[in-house]
């Protein structure tokens, strides 16, 4: 049997952490076994479903590289071939005509619960309706089996029994003909031969209906895996309230893909005491029937953790790659400057975003506003402009322009004038980026290039010389 598993989102929204991490599992199952994944747009709610959304969630997936083998499907295109599965069950009795009025479902329901019993439909149309209302559009139904239970063995909760009993004939098309969700998935499931189900801990409840719907139709239902929510740090549903929940937030809060990827499959899935995993170690370990029935809670902390790893231990080419949207974001053309690759380099031991990391090499490319208030009272000021001068000379008449000559040049005023290295390369920083942070300073004058380098230390020794002039 060849695996194959799909992502099934609503495109009503962004996609979401929660869905992301579902889309994870179903890809990382079906990579694991040589199976088959599958994207399907569930866009059956026409008054929900946008464009937009369609595209954040493509976009999303992307991002992610959640690369897709078949698809996106969309629903809305196959409405033709829902439409001809629910003749055929009316054809043969598996479904019927319903003509009950709004107002008799809301009395029925107003009763039940005044009895304290679960509200469901009475079948009263079950068995046909010899004078049907003139001028009513029939919804159609699903006639679901009365008695017996409903097992699903399910890979993450285990077994779980239904009872027919307490389920009642579920609507599969509306007075308008439209089909419902829960009948489009079924024909989806078959159609698209979908032999394992993961997904959302929501749709259990849906389980038994689907079940029921394709052994009417003669098909083998799916394996069914229902994975727990995630909850915030405070225990209560994860929201917007508890900061970015969309996929892309992430990426442009600068984040990396692989980070995202690696705190969602630990969240709730684990193999030992292993925090980081490489995609291939993912695909290799994963084990659905490992992911914990409880629900976990999302850790900010954690994923910042592992987004600081993968910035200071990735190939620095993709963390370039990435970085270059968040200076784009910024502004900022990367061709202008230094090779992005040698300031990942550069950077990568003092960022914990991507975002961050671009924000503190902006300089690189363009020329600041101002300098940093408090860094530049404190370094630039009158007994900093001779060494400044004695470096600028120095450095201007180097033969090369690389770090270790550099190095040579700033050490070399250091010493010629007794100080302490910081007192000389302090001053540079600001001179050169603003403030008193950057990267090891020879290293940081090499990227940045002799012409610039140059400018800003007379922009400085200009700052200098104002103020001393106004004291």
């Amino acid at each position: 049997m060849t695996i194959r598993t799909r992502f099934a989102p609503s495109p009503t929204g962004y996609l979401h952490v929660g869905g992301a991490r579902t889309a994870l599992f179903s890809w990382l199952y079906a990579r694991k076994h040589g199976g088959t994944f599958i994207l399907r747009i569930e866009d059956t709610d026409l008054e929900r479903s946008t464009a937009e959304s369609v595209d954040a969630i493509l976009q999303g997936m992307t991002w992610l590289g959640l690369e897709y083998d078949e698809g996106p499907f969309f629903q809305t295109q196959r409405f033709p071939r829902y439409k001809e599965v629910i003749q055929q069950m009316l054809k043969e009795g598996q479904a019927y005509q319903c003509y009950c009025s709004k107002e008799r479902l809301e009395q029925l329901r107003a009763e039940q619960m005044a009895r304290k019993e679960k509200p469901r439909y009475d079948g009263k149309c079950r068995h046909g309706v010899s004078n049907p209302l003139a001028g009513v559009s029939p919804v159609v139904r699903f006639k679901n089996p009365l008695d017996g239970p409903v097992v699903v063995e399910d890979l993450v909760r285990g077994r779980v029994i239904f009872q027919n009993g307490e389920l009642d004939d579920l609507i599969i098309a509306r007075g308008d003909g439209s089909p419902t969700y829960n009948f489009t998935v079924v024909v989806d499931d078959m159609d698209m031969k979908i032999t394992h189900v993961i997904r959302g801990d929501d749709h259990l409840n849906n389980t038994p209906r689907q079940m029921n719907m394709l052994k009417a139709l003669n098909y083998a239902p799916p394996i069914y895996a229902h994975v727990p929510m995630i909850l915030g740090p405070d225990g209560a549903r994860l929201s917007k309230r508890h900061g970015a929940v969309s996929v892309m937030q992430y990426r442009d809060d600068g984040y990396l893909p692989e980070a995202l990827l690696n705190y969602l499959a630990r969240l709730g899935w684990s193999h030992g005491d292993q925090e980081v995993f490489s995609i291939d170690e993912m695909i290799k370990l994963f084990d659905v029937t490992k992911v914990h029935s409880s629900a976990a809670a999302f850790n900010p902390e954690k994923l910042l953790w592992l987004n600081q790893h993968y910035i200071k231990n990735g190939d620095p080419k993709h963390v370039a790659h990435h970085l270059s949207h968040h200076l784009g974001k910024l502004g900022v053309d990367p061709a202008t400057g230094p090779d992005l690759v040698e300031v990942v380099k550069a950077q990568r031991e003092r960022a914990k975003t991507l975002l961050e990391m671009a924000q503190n090499s902006a300089f690189f490319y363009r020329d600041f506003d101002a300098y940093d208030p408090k860094d530049a009272a404190t370094h630039l000021k009158p007994e900093a402009q001779k060494s400044l001068i004695e470096l600028r000379a120095r450095l201007a008449a180097l033969p090369v322009w690389d770090a270790p000559s550099i190095h040579n040049a700033v050490t070399g005023v250091a010493e010629a004038e007794g100080l302490k290295l910081g007192k000389i390369a302090q001053p540079v920083r600001v001179a050169v980026a603003g403030r008193a942070v950057s990267p090891p300073i020879d290293v940081t004058l090499a990227l940045l290039g002799r012409d610039k380098t140059l400018a800003r230390l007379d922009s400085a020794l200009e700052h200098i010389r104002k103020q001393t002039v106004t004291a």
